[in-house]
């Protein structure tokens, strides 16, 4: 069996554990393909990235496992850990990954509720009379 390479990538509350593999450029996620999996193209188009960046776009399979949150958070998640695997198999990819931004975790989550406010920041209607 081929070497595998594995990244964990993560986004809002999303997690993805990803192993890619020398093969044909199939994307399995949770065992269906990426275009039955997440069902948007700009989701795709999101997840392939890193490997357009790398030049390697039909020369790696990738096979991953995708844990909470949400399709989008997942399709971030994703390619995060696909950027990360790239990288454990080849470190000079490194640079060029980062430039583009895609080995950095996206710091952007859901804002806690607070107590006296129907959100994280919005009020009650205040009625004046």
């Amino acid at each position: 069996m081929a070497q595998a390479y594995y990244g964990t990538g993560h986004r809002k509350n999303a997690t993805a554990k990803v192993w890619i593999t020398p093969g044909e450029g199939q994307i399995v996620v949770n065992g269906r393909a990426v275009a039955d999996y997440l069902g948007r193209p700009t989701l795709e188009l999101m997840v392939r990235e890193p490997l357009e960046m790398a030049q390697s776009l039909g020369t790696f399979d990738v096979r991953a496992k995708c844990l909470g949150g949400g399709i989008s958070g997942q399709a971030g998640a994703l390619r995060h850990g696909i950027a990360k695997a790239l990288v454990a198999m080849d470190a000079e990819l490194r640079p060029g990954l980062r430039r583009a931004g895609l080995l950095t975790r996206d710091p952007r989550i859901k804002e806690r509720k607070k107590y006296g406010r129907k959100r994280a920041r919005r009020g009650f209607q205040f009625k004046k009379r």
